[in-house]
């Protein structure tokens, strides 16, 4: 069964590609911001935070909830960057293999 063969060995290759694209992902970096830059976060198209920079002039008591909403709404930004990121990634790997539409890998 040569054809069974072949679906195997190309099985067992897609598995080692997917592999190495998800430890590429944590190599690419997106940055999510809000407040019009004053609150930063960085993040790996894994979802993995790197960094986090709040403007000096959010600094103060009175700023506290603004700051809050500020630094959340960072993390969703870098978060639905980091998505499109890996999204992109996985696709370049899929685009060739005959899936049916829709079909989503397990990430």
């Amino acid at each position: 069964m040569k054809n069974l063969e072949d679906i195997m060995a190309m099985a067992q290759n897609v598995q080692n590609e997917l592999q190495k694209a998800q430890a590429n992902l944590d190599t690419i970096e997106v940055e999510g911001a809000s407040g019009g830059g004053l609150v930063k976060v960085r993040a790996s198209a894994k979802g993995r935070v790197l960094g986090i920079a709040i403007d000096e002039s959010l600094l103060q008591p009175s700023e506290k909830g603004m700051l809050e909403d500020l630094v959340a709404a960072a993390f969703n930004d870098a978060r639905a960057k980091a998505d499109a990121a890996s999204s992109a990634e996985m696709s370049k790997l899929t685009s060739g293999m005959p899936l049916p539409p829709g079909f989503k890998l397990p990430f």
